[in-house]
């Protein structure tokens, strides 16, 4: 490499650090809307409809990252809380967010905080397609109460044989003379799952990640 190119390389460098291959993962954003009652500050969920991709879970309100619609990811959790609840711009103040959580099965979450309204709660108009109805939980309720925890293991699998007996070869570890550590399912990697429970509802998975580091702060 002559000095020139080395000097091409070192002025393509990212001006900030981001996450690499962010382009490869589904980039989303969810709104954490914190509203405030008689002096309380509440949280509000939402219930996706049961008949979508992971329909029953409790979450917040989010989506993904749309390219040619949103300039940004709080624009995208703008738009997601007012396509899903009816809830406008105008009647949310973004007062915060968390870090960026990557997900261990490549989704990429941008988490924002805003201060909804209270007036908004009654004019919110529910997209019954996506969302079935939504919650409003006391933020001290999760103070007084711990999550469960429990674990969940993952593991990096170079093949799989169908119902059939028939193997199908993802990674070709004997062909590219790899250990033969790598012929066999490695990583068995456990992930902690919060489980907060209330009034008969579960709320898991990201959320509960979510959640539980927004809890930490305070």
């Amino acid at each position: 490499m002559k000095k020139k190119e080395f000097k091409n390389l070192l002025q393509n460098l990212p001006k900030r650090p981001g996450v690499m291959g962010r382009d490869k993962l589904f980039n989303s954003a969810v709104l954490i809307p914190f509203v405030k009652i008689k002096g309380e500050y509440y949280i509000l969920f939402q219930k996706r409809a049961k008949h979508i991709r992971q329909g029953g879970d409790i979450c917040f309100p989010g989506g993904g990252f749309e390219e040619g619609i949103d300039k940004s990811f709080k624009q995208t959790a703008l738009r997601e809380i007012n396509e899903e609840l009816g809830i406008k711009k105008k009647e949310i103040k973004i007062i915060g967010r968390l870090d960026t959580m990557v997900a261990s099965f490549g989704a990429i979450v941008e988490p924002f905080i805003g201060l909804v309204k209270k007036s908004a709660l009654k004019k919110m108009v529910i997209d019954h397609n996506e969302v079935e109805n939504t919650l409003l939980i006391p933020l001290d309720y999760f103070k007084s109460h711990e999550p469960e925890v429990y674990n969940l293991r993952s593991e990096v699998k170079p093949y799989h044989i169908d119902e059939m007996g028939n193997k199908e070869v993802y990674f070709p570890v004997d062909e590219l003379g790899l250990p033969q550590t790598y012929r066999k399912p490695w990583g068995h990697k456990k992930h902690k799952v919060y489980v907060y429970k209330y009034e008969g509802e579960v709320i898991w998975g990201m959320t509960a990640v979510i959640l539980n580091d927004l809890l930490q702060r305070y």
